[in-house]
């Protein structure tokens, strides 16, 4: 298990066939064997596992990973109505080229592809 720094940007959508590297999240994030992430370490120290929003014409968003009843979530403020929720997170390898889907508060989905990582 190592604690570990991961940045996401926006993949292809419709609005962005070429992604948007200008979209994106750096990720604190403990991972286990595989690139899943490592519940136990989490739950030791849930406030290390923290996440930085990017966004063109907004101020960037920092915040921290949540476990909900139903999933994970990055989160900003106190609350869910700021919440973005991420897709099978407990599911999902997370490796350099793999995707991640975030749905924001609106209920948006968007695609992100991890573009690095490195020891946190």
């Amino acid at each position: 298990m190592s604690w570990t720094t991961i940045r996401l940007e926006l993949a292809r959508t419709p609005a962005f066939p070429n992604g948007s590297a200008a979209r994106s999240y750096v990720l604190r994030l403990p991972l286990g064997s595989g690139g899943l992430i490592d519940e136990r370490e989490y739950r030791i120290h849930p406030e290390l596992a923290t996440a930085r929003r990017f966004w063109p014409n907004e101020p960037d968003r920092h915040g921290t990973l949540l476990h909900t009843g139903n999933g994970w979530a990055l989160s900003y403020e106190q609350g869910e109505a700021d919440d973005e929720k991420i897709y099978r997170l407990d599911a999902h390898a997370i490796q350099p080229g793999a995707y991640l889907t975030l749905t924001d508060p609106d209920g948006e989905c968007l695609p992100f592809v991890v573009k690095g990582m490195s020891p946190a």
